[in-house]
């Protein structure tokens, strides 16, 4: 187990929002207030430019590492190239937080563009706590990791979700990304309480909270809702935020678009509306204690 790295700067308190390569020179230009910003580190992993646009950006903001191409749910080795580039490109960043996804990517040395999902098991909880602990280790800090969206269940997965991510929690020290958004999706698909699943998670361990859009498909006479990150977050999803941060405390928040993407306003719009949400729980805490 590794402990939180304490050159880690101290974590942002408020709501930030995924940066996208569009919306680069603006954010530069004019500076908006967000708490923190995110990015997907495969972007940034190479030189040039976009690297050096953060880091004029990080002189203003706290930054996030959110990645997708560990597949720390699947069963090839771990790419240890891969996971030397992040590795650099956190220590030249210095974020706040990492994270990574409760899922797999790649196969047989090929890539896939897809978080897939894998069963919960205790075969599947132990090779997962074996690859966060040397990717940890790799890295040098705690990372997070999300739970994802899920459009499949398996015939043998007998550990419900938020029991296997707090088992992983507990066993590797690593945090867990809550993604709400997710957790909306995934409930509706299978007929599932959204609310039991906050319920059932380990509270403690989240130390980030995504928010997103999603969309609505019919397939086979079924409603189906896929998580695109194409649109403003859905009522439901800030309700089930709202009982997230109940149970959770105030957890800096990310507000992420990566497709139809917006003018930057729409985006620190729905920050905004987040940071309301933080703010108002705050409000409430300093009253009870005040009383």
């Amino acid at each position: 187990m590794i402990a939180h790295d304490d050159r880690v700067p101290a974590g942002p308190t408020g709501a930030g929002i995924g940066l996208r390569a569009p919306h680069v020179a603006e954010i530069l230009a004019t500076r908006p207030a967000v708490a923190f910003l995110e990015v997907h580190a495969e972007n940034y992993m190479g030189g040039g430019p976009a690297p050096a646009a953060l880091e004029r950006l990080r002189c203003d903001y706290p930054f996030s590492l959110h990645g997708v191409g560990l597949s720390l749910g699947g069963s090839d080795p771990l790419d240890t190239r891969h996971l030397a580039r992040l590795a650099r490109l956190v220590e030249r960043l210095d974020p706040v937080f990492v994270s990574e996804h409760l899922a797999w990517s790649a196969v047989d040395g090929a890539y896939l563009n897809h978080l897939l999902p894998l069963p919960y098991d205790d075969e599947s909880l132990d090779m997962m706590c074996n690859r966060v602990a040397r990717a940890q280790e790799a890295l040098g800090r705690r990372i997070l990791v999300e739970n994802p969206a899920r459009y499949l269940r398996f015939r043998h997965s007998p550990i419900p979700e938020p029991a296997f991510l707090g088992e992983l929690a507990c066993r590797t020290g690593c945090g867990v990304l809550l993604d709400v958004n997710n957790v909306y999706v995934s409930c509706r698909n299978f007929e599932e309480d959204p609310r039991a699943y906050l319920d059932a998670l380990a509270a403690d361990a989240v130390g980030e909270i995504h928010l997103a859009g999603h969309s609505t498909n019919h397939a086979d006479s079924r409603t189906i809702l896929i998580d695109d990150h194409g649109s403003r977050v859905a009522m439901p999803v800030w309700q089930l935020y709202a009982h997230a941060l109940e149970r959770c405390g105030p957890v800096p928040t990310l507000v992420e678009w990566d497709t139809n993407l917006p003018d930057l306003a729409v985006l620190l719009d729905e920050a905004a509306a987040a940071q309301r949400y933080l703010d108002a729980l705050r409000s409430r805490t300093r009253n009870a204690v005040a009383a």
